[in-house]
């Protein structure tokens, strides 16, 4: 009789037992049903003993072991194994989330075989640039484990770095797994791989794919026939015996940190898988993370730099930044910007308008009291959408029909205040009534199909200006996009978030990218009504390690990270004073005086205190030694789980968190 020790996807720190006729130890890593409570669940087995902590007779028979694919290897375990030990996550959870959902299903559906897409050949390879050269010589891909930075400017040919070292690899035999941070960075990419290596078989993993696509697509890799997998954050975890180079496109980007249940960052693990597996790993940006750049510099990372755009031709946009202070402003839009989209519509080119706020406004508001469209279930407000003609939370999701009056007063003369991407879009239509305007937010593009077919209008030429949001501010190439102005960027310069300036400068910096990619030259116009502000000096003059070296000095004396190490206690429930009172209650446990080197803060409400009609509090501790914090956590969280907490209180613990 042997003993089955199963992990299941639920919220506990445990391991279950099952009894089991003929099962062996090659069987660890397979898929297991079993029964649970009145039901069965699915699990995975994670070890095979031949003793059980609990009487024999209480331990349930398991089911049958699915045989249907292979059992998962070591390495897979290994990085579960950390994930879990370092994100305080139940162990069942990471190991069943890391799967296509068809293959944690009880009775999963006939799946039939896909077709095998097909792509055009390449032409000629461009040539590459000395900057280039220097950087795919300096990757040893069979040189073991090596963690590395590459640093270009926007157009510098990142892309084309990450290309030659996959042929590589793949000359050696090797698979490739590539990360980019969002499924809209997808399609462009693919395409592009997909002609570099027609003969190879590459395979994409991300949410927009339907359930069977991807569970077929997770098992080319798994047996080794995928050689290309190009995938955004979970496909870190997907299995690949032949694996040979990771490379992170983009890897500042806040998509790479899951938000909510299993809470990681998928370019940290993917360090972290390429130490285990003895490969390298290439971490690619124009504007790297404040983390990542600091590696680099102590020495942890290799770092590479490009600093001339790849095409000989391209010079990086000028950046103006005009003062609004003294400017009058049309729906936000300032005179000279509209005599310079006015130039590029005269002589053929592409403009983008660039604002971060969907929808026509941000709130809808009564003057004569003060009423304001604020949303029933979170503390935030309902953003104005006059296409639908809704009022809509972006938050929660809740929506409303716009009201005809006043809730409040009765007063009919309600006004929108602000303006959003939609508002815009409708003042420009009216200023340029011979342009071809196109707008681009997660309001107008809402799949991958609607995606490629705004980059198949935006490059064939048949939009004049785009409006857009932070869709449009990266990894895109349109050569006849020559101006950006940006609209709003102010509102981040004093943000109580203190990563917001490096968030801003950022996505500055990307957006700005856009510009002047090909022959044509480009510009950049940055309104603002603070022209003086630091952060501005450095964007006019391209300078990202200038700007990084201010924020982390600033950093340095605040004690924030990467000089110090995080972990947040969230708490929900239905009252903000039991949300406080648990985060209380855990932050006077006894365990805590065993850890001196961890500081607690005190217990206060979350800047979004209120989400999806849950009040939110929060609890930092922080510490200047990672290795003490990881000590604290699983020790603190085991003396949490044993509080009684309110029957509709949730809380979960987040380390290394990016928002507050």
């Amino acid at each position: 009789m042997a003993i089955l020790r199963v992990a299941l996807d639920l919220p506990l720190h445990r391991l279950f037992d099952y009894r089991s006729d003929g099962a062996s130890p090659a069987d660890v890593g397979r898929r297991v049903r079993v029964p649970f409570g009145r039901g069965e669940k699915l699990g995975i087995v994670v070890e095979v003993v031949g003793h059980s902590d609990w009487p024999l007779e209480q331990l349930k028979a398991a089911g049958p072991l699915l045989d249907d694919l292979p059992p998962l290897p070591q390495d897979f375990f290994a990085l579960a194994d950390f994930a879990s030990s370092y994100y305080q996550a139940p162990l069942g959870e990471v190991l069943l989330s890391a799967l296509p959902a068809g293959l944690k299903r009880l009775d999963p559906p006939d799946r039939r075989a896909g077709r095998a897409s097909k792509a055009k050949a390449a032409g000629a390879l461009p040539e590459l640039t000395a900057e280039q050269r220097t950087a795919i010589d300096a990757l040893a891909v069979d040189g073991g484990f090596s963690a590395n930075l590459l640093f270009g400017v926007t157009g510098s040919g990142k892309t084309e770095v990450y290309l030659r070292l996959v042929d590589k690899a793949l000359t050696l035999g090797r698979q490739v797994l590539l990360l980019v941070p969002e499924i809209n960075l997808t399609p462009q990419l693919e395409a592009r791989v997909r002609s570099r290596f027609p003969a190879r078989n590459v395979v994409a993993l991300h949410s927009e794919l339907a359930e069977a696509a991807r569970e077929r697509h997770w098992r080319a890799a798994f047996a080794g026939e995928a050689d290309i997998v190009l995938g955004t954050r979970l496909a870190v975890f997907t299995p690949m015996p032949r694996l040979g180079l990771i490379v992170v496109d983009e890897e500042h980007d806040a998509s790479f940190k899951q938000q909510d249940g299993m809470r990681y960052s998928a370019r940290d693990l993917a360090v972290v898988r390429a130490r285990q597996r003895g490969v390298p790993v290439l971490l690619g940006s124009a504007t790297p993370s404040l983390e990542t750049w600091a590696n680099a510099q102590a020495g942890r990372y290799a770092l590479q730099t490009l600093k001339e755009r790849a095409n000989r031709e391209a010079s990086l946009p000028a950046v103006d930044i005009l003062d609004t202070r003294r400017l009058i402003l049309r729906e936000g839009v300032a005179d000279p910007l509209v005599v310079a989209i006015r130039e590029r519509l005269a002589r053929g080119e592409q403009s983008l308008v660039f604002l971060n706020r969907r929808g026509y406004a941000p709130v809808l508001a009564c003057p004569a009291c003060g009423w304001v469209s604020r949303c029933q279930r979170c503390a935030a407000n309902l953003v104005l959408h006059t296409a639908d003609r809704r009022l809509r939370c972006h938050h929660c999701g809740f929506e409303h029909r716009i009201p005809r009056a006043c809730p409040t007063c009765g007063n009919q003369d309600i006004h929108p205040f602000g303006r959003g991407t939609q508002r815009v879009e409708e003042w420009l239509q009216k200023e340029f009534p011979e342009a071809r305007i196109l707008r681009v937010d997660r309001d107008s593009v809402k799949s991958r199909k609607q995606w490629e077919a705004v980059l198949e209008r935006i490059h064939g030429g048949e939009a004049d200006i785009l409006i857009g949001t932070q869709m449009l501010a990266k990894g895109h190439d349109f050569p006849k996009l020559t101006l950006v102005g940006v609209l709003g960027a102010d509102s981040a310069l004093f943000a109580a978030d203190w990563r917001a300036p490096e968030r801003l400068f950022a996505q500055l910096m990307q957006v700005a990218g856009r510009a002047g990619r090909a022959e044509l030259k480009g510009r950049v116009i940055v309104q603002t009504q603070y022209p003086d502000h630091p952060l501005f000096a450095a964007l006019v003059a391209q300078d990202y390690p200038g700007f990084a070296a201010v924020q982390l000095k600033e950093r340095e004396q605040a004690g924030f990270p990467p000089y110090a190490f995080q972990a947040v206690l969230r708490a929900e429930a239905p009252a903000m004073a039991d949300a406080i009172a648990f985060l209380e209650t855990a932050a006077a446990l006894p365990v805590i005086g065993e850890h001196d080197a961890v500081m607690l803060y005190d217990p206060v409400p979350m800047r979004m205190a209120r989400l999806a009609s849950l009040e939110r509090g929060q609890l930092l501790a922080e510490s200047f030694s990672r290795p003490a914090l990881q000590a604290f956590l699983p020790r603190w969280r085991e003396a949490i789980e044993a509080l009684k907490a309110p029957a509709k209180l949730r809380w979960h613990l987040e380390v290394d968190p990016l928002e507050f």
